[in-house]
């Protein structure tokens, strides 16, 4: 991964031409890398972990916000921007309607879940955790396809591991979802 020299606005950052390389804003710097490499576990993985989730969306009786994926755009902070892509996550009504027509989120979900590639490094993973905690998403989920497990961030917890034998919620901000880990996977 390359850093730019200067800090970058949002503005800047939505500017760059779409050169087949993943660019991330952290606190005002651009991270450049070469396109995520994706297995088929991480593919399998998304799309169970976002139908879950969109089962427990549609069983809500009131609108409680939108799933999405396929590294979906937040911006998560202002002065310095930060911009990032998020696997899947869960946003919340008021952030979904701010956002109509935008291709990029303002503000942070509710739930980030970061699934593992096979070109993810602990450094990057680790300064996503750190950002999403600064920026005030309440539940991060990592999610390691390979060993079946999911390990759960949240403000002023420990992190919390889950094996695919475990049930994993997100209370009190998904209230009533529950899963067993291994239908993740």
């Amino acid at each position: 991964m390359s850093t730019a020299t200067g800090l970058m606005t949002w503005e800047e950052f939505l500017a760059i031409p779409d050169d087949g390389m993943e660019h991330d804003l952290i606190r005002g710097e651009l991270r450049t890398r070469s396109m995520t490499r994706r297995d088929r576990h991480h593919s399998r993985t998304e799309a169970r972990i976002a139908y879950l989730l969109e089962q427990w969306l549609e069983s809500q009786s009131e609108n409680r916000g939108l799933i999405v994926s396929g590294e979906a755009g937040f911006r998560l902070a202002r002065n310095p921007d930060v911009g990032v892509g998020i696997d899947v996550a869960y946003v919340g009504a008021d952030v979904a309607n701010a956002n109509e027509g935008s291709a990029y989120f303002e503000g942070p979900p509710i739930l980030a879940v970061e699934i593992l590639s096979p070109s993810d490094t602990q450094e990057e993973i680790d300064e996503k955790i750190s950002l999403y905690l600064e920026t005030g998403v309440p539940v991060i989920w990592v999610v390691n396809p390979r060993f079946k497990t999911v390990t759960v961030y949240r403000p002023d917890a420990k992190p919390e591991f889950y094996h695919e034998e475990k049930t994993i919620d997100a209370e009190p901000h998904l209230p009533g979802f529950r899963a067993v880990v291994k239908s993740f996977f």
